[in-house]
């Protein structure tokens, strides 16, 4: 099988990567790529394969034991996405009791209030005019998580810019120096919330053990904040600013939300699996060989799962280049499947709604800005979204 090289449009490939997706569809549901990242790399682009390979233990998360790259010590990636059962399973149920539906559904009042707080800042003194990322979609979800975590006086600025760093990498180095500091700076932060617990996830975190008495160790639990920080809000950033993009590109769909608020939580739906905020799944690898869409890859091979084009599939969701905020949209890829589905999906969605609904209830005019300048796309492969949304109301 030839390797296709996606560096040749890359800059076509980021700012739509959908029509790239579709062609690699129609000839396979399996491609061998180059890009910035990978001399080669396995690529699952249709729908039913990528669900298959999203729960399928022959394909590990652990790179760490893959061979492919020394093993680091940072802390930081002693994360549950970074593992494989038993010690994925270990670490998952020690958090997941911090994110049933009660605990989540008790945070919709503070969600509100953030919301309404941001948006009150946002139309103050008149201003009929703002980035969207800026004032709405990049705070309401960080402010929600370093509350939820018990950290308020997280140093956002510098967070953002590690954040980003590690998501979608401008430079070559940036991404393992953000890796770095952050490692530092959440060190730090641990130790500080277990000299002075409180009733935060982070302090439960702390406190938390299992029936035989397991406890997250130090290392793992600077690998939890991590994720927590990261996986807790640059995905929701990306589902406010693709959502609200995707609504502003179809007039009809807005008007159709804004005659029928009813139709919110499908409207997210559609949002997630339209133009979701993770365009690929987080590496794995075979550990074995592995017979997807009749070839296979070799043991120790990179494999990455497009969720943006199994999102796309018309076979699994028909006219799906059509943003109809009213189709069917169960068995959506946007938060994963299988072990490492998205714990904070609720949450987000939670989140997403709730942005949603407010920024239009309060802003009926709202749209494109068109001084505003073309969009800056996220780079990589990872994370699916603008640095910028100019809007006006």
């Amino acid at each position: 099988m030839d390797v296709i090289d996606l560096r040749v449009d890359a800059e076509d490939f980021t700012a739509n990567p959908y029509p790239h997706y579709a062609r690699l569809r129609e000839a396979g549901p399996l491609h061998r790529i180059k890009t910035r990242d990978f001399d080669m790399v396995w690529l699952i682009v249709g729908h039913e394969e990528a669900r298959r390979t999203l729960a399928d233990p022959r394909l590990g998360k652990d790179w760490r034991t893959s061979g492919m790259w020394e093993a680091t010590t940072n802390p930081i990636n002693a994360n549950m996405l970074e593992m494989d059962p038993p010690h994925h399973t270990r670490l998952r149920k020690l958090v997941a009791r911090e994110f049933t539906a009660r605990r989540v559904e008790a945070l919709r009042p503070e969600v509100q209030r953030i919301t309404d707080e941001l948006l009150d800042a946002m139309t103050a003194d008149g201003r009929a005019a703002a980035d969207l990322v800026d004032v709405l979609a990049f705070p309401l979800p960080m402010t929600v998580i370093c509350e939820l975590l018990g950290v308020p006086d997280l140093d956002r600025a510098a967070f953002r810019v590690w954040s980003n760093q590690i998501v979608a990498p401008t430079g070559s180095g940036s991404e393992q120096t953000a890796v770095q500091e952050m490692g530092k700076y959440l060190a730090e932060l641990v130790e500080e919330k277990r000299d002075s617990p409180g009733e935060d996830l982070m302090s439960a975190l702390i406190r938390a053990r299992d029936e035989e008495g397991d406890r997250l160790a130090p290392d793992e639990l600077i690998g939890m904040a991590f994720l927590l920080l990261i996986a807790g809000h640059e995905t929701t950033v990306n589902l406010i600013s693709n959502g609200m993009r995707a609504l502003l590109s179809h007039p009809a769909q807005l008007a159709a939300l804004r005659a029928d608020p009813g139709l919110l939580d499908g409207a997210v739906e559609e949002m997630l699996r339209y133009d979701g905020p993770v365009e690929n799944a987080t590496l794995r690898f075979a550990r074995e060989p592995v017979e997807i869409g009749g070839t296979v890859i070799p043991a120790g091979e990179p494999v990455l799962v497009a969720l943006a084009s199994g999102d796309r599939d018309a076979t699994r969701f028909p006219d799906a280049d059509r943003f109809d905020i009213t189709r069917d949209t169960q068995g959506h890829l946007a938060f994963g499947h299988g072990l490492h589905f998205c714990l904070g999906a609720p949450l987000a969605r939670m989140e997403g709604r709730i942005a949603v609904r407010t920024l239009l209830e309060r802003c009926p005019d709202l749209e494109f800005d068109p001084d505003g300048g073309p969009p800056e796309w996220l780079p990589g492969m990872l994370m699916r979204g603008v640095r910028r949304l100019p809007v006006r109301w």
